[in-house]
């Protein structure tokens, strides 16, 4: 039995698997779920499990090259926009996108982890970076 760090086989597996330029998705409980993506849903009940410590957490295991949000976000949820850009590594630029076209690109993820955040738009897809 492992003891600590990612206890969840499904997104260990994921993380361990997940190569430079792949994307993951860290999504709210609302994010619609492409066809074809792996879906790690961690969701039970209205904003548990918390997106930004869903969020650190994977963070602390993959080097990321990009950050892509939506425009949305910045306006509809600025708390949260705060709390996401506090919490990725500093360095990593952020690109901005219509929600509508973040759903498009969530489909050529390598995986999506469902949060039960209930806030709007803080979806974000992670592209991961090379560690050396």
């Amino acid at each position: 039995m492992l003891k600590k760090g990612i206890l969840n086989p499904n997104i260990a597996r994921l993380l361990a698997e997940t190569g430079h330029k792949d994307a993951i998705v860290v999504s709210d409980a609302g994010l619609p779920m492409p066809l074809g993506v792996e879906r790690i849903d961690l969701a039970w009940k209205e904003n548990e499990p918390g997106y930004i410590p869903v969020l650190t957490e994977i963070l602390e295991h993959i080097v990321v090259e990009k950050a892509i949000l939506a425009e949305e976000l910045k306006t509809v949820s600025p708390a949260m926009h705060e709390e996401i850009l506090k919490t990725l590594p500093q360095g990593v630029p952020v690109e901005y996108v219509p929600h509508v076209e973040l759903k498009e690109q969530t489909k050529q993820a390598r995986g999506i982890i469902r949060t039960g955040e209930f806030t709007p738009y803080p979806s974000v897809i992670l592209v991961a970076g090379c560690a050396y």
